[in-house]
């Protein structure tokens, strides 16, 4: 019955009119656009003289097993052009029904067929802190550079970057779709008839990554609340997000949200409605997640991200963060490289200072995101590729083939540990009691003694220079469960890896990529387990906008209290802005942000998370009136 209705909707087809006669790819590789497109005729474009406004389009895509449909949106090319793409997941027949107010094409069915995949797939999270693909099952090591003006610069010029950073084993690329603050308002100058030269041109650049096995990371909206002073009006940004998913979902993309979303009023709400839409309209489902000044954990409660972004180089929110949300951390901006360029920020730091928080990041469980200041193109500072090959892109390539060839996508940062900070892969037997140990790797930031406490076995042990990427083994294998040593010399930062080499060559074999599950640690608020408390501030009222003095004093002297690691949150309950950060010390001068409430006064509630060093996770809370900034300050 199904073979005959579709030879009836095929014959049908065939006798269609030029006008609403939709051209069809015959096949495409998995993971790869389908390019779909029809012209309208003179009498439907005079009906819709703004297509993009006015038309509605979309496309019920069918599974070869008929077990699943995916819903595309279309989009306005230009004059009386219109285009569908989707990527196919699985080998056969897909078939299409369109759907729309254009009589020409409304009701049309039509099908091509998924063949073999050529690339690994489009990347998606998986055993809940890791990235993989789905095609063969392997892990994704997530290798990021920053280029906020890839849609900017001269072609020659982007080429010439994309190529350099393929070279160097990059596989994402993070940048403006929109271009910085003058390009944007180019753009998008009408909000409701944007100009379609530049997202074609976008559409080139993404292609030409693709190509060379980079994934775009992509910031719908600049900081300074640009997406909503651009688009005002809620439709208007339903539109914009509902065309980026039609025109580029079918590529391999991460979404990224707007830049810095605490620099946006209404940051928290803007960034719900348009990840609904995303959610909507991306038959892909890419990921997705925001920039941030800080943490994008704020908005997990939402419902829409499916990894957290951080602009953080700070071990405490680091650390936290990771250990107390469900998801994968991507850091973006833990650290910009200075190799000459010049700097403007305080994250604008040496190539040493760029390395030393690559490996600290990366011990924290978090994906990292390289930028140089010559590169990246930030605001004040122009693209110049002589910075291409600077010290920091050495040191991730150095990283990468070290990380690449260990178990990564199982890896969880382990605390048994002195003189460094660290990953394990160990785990649980089915029916056992006790950890089996696959691998440890140490970052010695400080070079010094180390100390280690592992399962007791033997193990395969080599120290790892992360400045020149050499190895030094050790010949024999250790045996034990406390290994104890120096590190090489003294003069630089080291990277310890004990591992069993054999049983982690086994786990590799197995047509299951993790080793294990990941457990959530839970996080501990009892008074009387908590071993510290908030001292300051001491008062009963705080201002929005002023800064105080904050202290945790311990109450137990335990060696893991001593080593505790802070975060101080503050949150305003019922408000409709999200939760913020305010410290990651211990003590200091922390800032009460503006942007906390509704309505004022409100009931501020200050949370004190601390991780201590045996990895257990703790809170404190203490209420605040929280009074409105006086006019003027």
């Amino acid at each position: 019955m199904r073979r005959r209705m579709l030879l009836g909707w095929l014959l049908v087809a065939a006798a269609w009119p030029a006008a609403g006669q939709l051209k069809v790819c015959e096949s495409v590789p998995l993971y790869e656009p389908c390019e779909i497109s029809f012209e309208i005729s003179e009498a439907e474009a005079a009906q819709h003289p703004n297509p993009y406004v006015s038309v509605e389009l979309r496309a019920e895509f069918r599974s070869p097993d008929g077990g699943r449909t995916r819903v595309a949106s279309g989009f306005w090319d230009g004059g009386r052009l219109f285009r569908f793409r989707f990527s196919p997941d699985a080998e056969g027949r897909w078939d299409f029904r369109v759907l729309s107010n254009l009589e020409s094409v409304n009701g049309k069915v039509a099908s091509f067929q998924g063949t073999a995949a050529r690339t690994p797939g489009f990347i998606e999270v998986f055993n809940t802190r890791y990235f993989r693909y789905p095609g063969p099952n392997e892990g994704h090591f997530w290798m990021g550079d920053t280029f906020y003006r890839f849609a900017e610069v001269p072609w020659e010029t982007f080429t010439r970057y994309a190529d350099a950073r393929a070279e160097q084993k990059f596989n994402h690329v993070r940048g403006l779709l929109l271009g910085w603050e003058e390009t944007a308002r180019k753009v998008l100058a009408d909000p409701d008839q944007p100009l379609i030269e530049h997202f074609r041109e976008v559409e080139r650049r993404i292609v030409y990554l693709n190509s060379k096995g980079l994934i775009y990371d992509v910031l719908l909206g600049g900081d300074q609340n640009e997406l909503a002073e651009l688009l005002p009006d809620r439709k208007q940004r339903e539109r914009y997000v509902r065309y980026l998913c039609a025109r580029y979902a079918a590529y391999n993309i991460v979404w990224q949200g707007v830049q810095e979303f605490e620099e946006y009023p209404e940051g928290r709400k803007l960034l719900k409605e348009i990840n609904g839409v995303i959610k909507e309209w991306d038959p892909h489902q890419h990921p997705r997640s925001t920039h941030t000044v800080a943490t994008s954990s704020p908005l997990v409660e939402d419902g829409w991200m499916t990894y957290i972004v951080q602009q953080n180089s700070a071990p405490s929110l680091a650390s936290i963060d990771y250990e107390l949300h469900g998801m994968p951390v991507v850091n973006a901006e833990f650290g910009y490289e200075n190799s000459g360029a010049g700097a403007s920020h305080d994250h604008h730091v040496s190539s040493d200072e760029f390395r030393k928080r690559l490996w600290s990041m990366a011990m924290r469980g978090h994906s990292t995101t390289y930028g140089n200041t010559g590169v990246y193109g930030g605001r004040k500072f122009p693209v110049d590729l002589k910075y291409l090959d600077a010290p920091g892109v050495t040191y991730m390539g150095h990283f990468h083939d070290f990380m690449t060839q260990t178990r990564y996508f199982d890896l969880q940062p382990y605390y048994r540990v002195e003189g460094g900070v660290a990953l394990s892969l160990q785990y649980t037997p089915y029916l056992g009691e006790e950890y089996v140990g696959i691998e440890y790797i140490v970052y010695v930031e400080e070079p010094g003694a180390v100390d280690l406490i592992v399962p007791k076995n033997s193990y395969d042990v080599s120290w790892f220079n992360p400045i020149d990427g050499t190895w030094l083994d050790q010949k024999k294998k250790y045996k034990g469960e406390r290994f104890q040593s120096p590190t090489p010399d003294n003069e630089h930062d080291w990277v310890l890896y004990v591992r069993r080499e054999g049983k982690k060559e086994s786990f590799n074999k197995k047509y299951y990529l993790e080793a294990r599950g990941v457990k959530l640690k839970e996080v501990e608020a009892a008074t009387s387990e908590v071993p510290y408390e908030i001292q300051f501030p001491d008062q009963q009222a705080l201002t929005a906008g002023q800064t105080y003095e904050f202290n945790a004093t311990l109450t137990k002297s335990t060696r893991a209290a001593k080593q505790m690691l802070w975060v101080w949150n503050g949150e305003v309950a019922g408000s409709s802005k999200a939760r913020r950060i305010i410290g990651t010390e211990q003590f200091g001068q922390f800032k009460i942000p503006k942007n906390l409430a509704d309505h004022y006064p409100a009931t501020l509630s200050i949370r004190l998370l601390g991780l201590d060093g045996a990895g257990h996770l703790y809170e404190a809370f203490k209420a605040f009136r929280l009074e409105k900034e006086a006019d003027g300050q």
